[in-house]
């Protein structure tokens, strides 16, 4: 099966790609377009994340839910919307915990670009979604693919820092080596957790653990 993707990710899934579940989610994406139904990213998009990071350059994993449901938002990177769109509550409470961690000054920017050209692999574990409704993608078989992917980093990588924010994305730390990489965990930015999310510190440790690995730390300025 043809899939338009990054070509290192490609050759490295290529099995994913012929199997069952993943013609089947093929199937279904081309029926909800056929009968009329708006989905998020733009099929050019939707494996954005994987276009800009390549496998052997994953260093960090900062694990998504689903894309988000309103126009001009959903471009393909966990978190991430374009430059100009108003501010998810999640990604300004990301971008406040950068402030308060970092002691830097975010410029509003919104567009996460900068970070996957690090090698920090924006990843939601659902690719799509129908405009307006969230996690109408999630029983799709996106699961099994994102899946794959966390394995084939766990697998393929070294010295990965996952972040894992929420029940949800905490839910996927089974499927990663921690005697190869590094886990770290917090409540999801999301306001519903409350604040909890803040005070994390997980990008200042992120980059002491690059240090440690003899990786470049990432500039989580934007």
């Amino acid at each position: 099966m043809d899939v338009k993707i990054g070509q290192s990710w490609k050759e490295a899934l290529a099995e994913e790609f012929e199997k069952p579940y993943f013609r089947s989610l093929a199937e279904f994406l081309h029926r909800e377009k056929a009968a009329g139904k708006v989905i998020y990213p733009p099929g050019k998009d939707i494996f954005r994340a994987f276009d800009i990071t390549p496998l052997d350059k994953v260093k960090v994993v900062i694990l998504g839910q689903d894309p988000y449901i309103r126009p001009g938002q959903a471009m393909g990177l966990s978190f991430s919307v374009p430059d100009g769109t108003a501010m998810p509550p999640s990604l300004r409470n990301i971008f406040k915990e950068i402030e308060d961690d970092m002691g830097i000054r975010m410029s509003g920017r919104t567009n996460l670009e900068p970070w996957a050209r690090q090698g920090v692999f924006l990843l939601n574990t659902t690719l799509t979604v129908e405009a307006g409704k969230s996690n109408s993608h999630a029983g799709s078989g996106w699961s099994d693919f994102t899946d794959a992917v966390i394995r084939l980093i766990s697998d393929r990588c070294d010295g990965v820092v996952f972040l894992l924010w929420g029940r949800f994305a905490q839910g996927k730390a089974p499927l990663v080596d921690t005697k190869k990489h590094h886990i770290l965990m917090a409540a999801h930015p999301s306001p519903l957790a409350g604040g909890a999310f803040q005070g994390c510190r997980h990008f200042s440790k992120t980059n002491e653990i690059l240090i440690g690995e003899g990786k470049t730390p990432i500039n989580w300025q934007l």
